[in-house]
Parts: C-alpha cells; sequence; structure tokens
C-alpha cells in the first residue's frame, strides 16, 4: 500500500480529524507500507512544524527502522510526474509522484486524505484508485 503525506500526518497527530480512521486501518492491514521518496520531506516539515522536533524524530526512526519502506524515484519517474503536473495543473510534484509510484509498481490502493486530488486522476492501469481509509 502506498501512502501519502496526509495520513501519514494523521497517524501522528491525534487532534486531527483523519487520526482515528487512518489508526484504525493502519492496524488492520498486513500490506507493506511504501513511502515514495519526495513525500519524506514533506512529512517531516509538516511534523516538526506543527507537532515538534519529537515527532519528527520519531518519524526518522520509522524510516531507519523499516516500518515503512522508501521507494525511490527513477528519472522515467520525474519525467512521468512532468506529464501528470501538466494534464492535472492542481496537482504538485509530490503528489504526482504517489501517483507515477502507483503506476509503476501497478498499486491501486492509495492511503490518502486527500480525497480531492487522488479522486480525479485517471492512473494508466486501472480505472480509478482506491482511497483508504
Amino acid at each position: 500500500m502506498l501512502l501519502d503525506t496526509g495520513f501519514i500526518y494523521a497517524l501522528a497527530d491525534q487532534d486531527d480529524a483523519w487520526h482515528a480512521r487512518a489508526r484504525s486501518y493502519l492496524e488492520s492491514t498486513r500490506e507493506l507500507l511504501l513511502v515514495p521518496a519526495t513525500v519524506i520531506p514533506e512529512v517531516a516539515y509538516l511534523l516538526r512544524e506543527r507537532l515538534g522536533p519529537g515527532a519528527e524524530t520519531k518519524f526518522a526512526k520509522s524510516l531507519a527502522t523499516a516500518e515503512l519502506t522508501v521507494e525511490s524515484l527513477s528519472r522515467a519517474d520525474f519525467a512521468r510526474c512532468v506529464e501528470l503536473m501538466q494534464r492535472y495543473e492542481e496537482i504538485g510534484l509530490v503528489d504526482a509522484s504517489v501517483v507515477t509510484v502507483a503506476e509503476r509498481l501497478r498499486l491501486k490502493r492509495i492511503a490518502t486524505t486527500d480525497r480531492r486530488h487522488f479522486s480525479y486522476v485517471r492512473p494508466t492501469h486501472f480505472p480509478a484508485f482506491e482511497l483508504v481509509p
């Protein structure tokens, strides 16, 4: 399962409107948790700015202990990101990279709180993404 920024942030912030749903979903799945490398700086920034250095450190530990598996992007992936950003002007590089990695790995399910962007992007490998939780 591919994780987006909002889902990871919701797991960390107990006051987030998505926290309970995200935690419940994560506890109910045994899927490998993949994070595009482009998501990491965005999550780290939000955690440090909104929740403090401890939250960012806990996130870094989840990466260091392989709780989350980082998926790198290739030059071809970034080229696909450009195509997506030109087609869907409302999405930025991070969201485009999530779509690109999902397409390359043929993943249908994205763990995200961002229904606005991911619900209208049409991937090449399925008619639409399955957005959870």
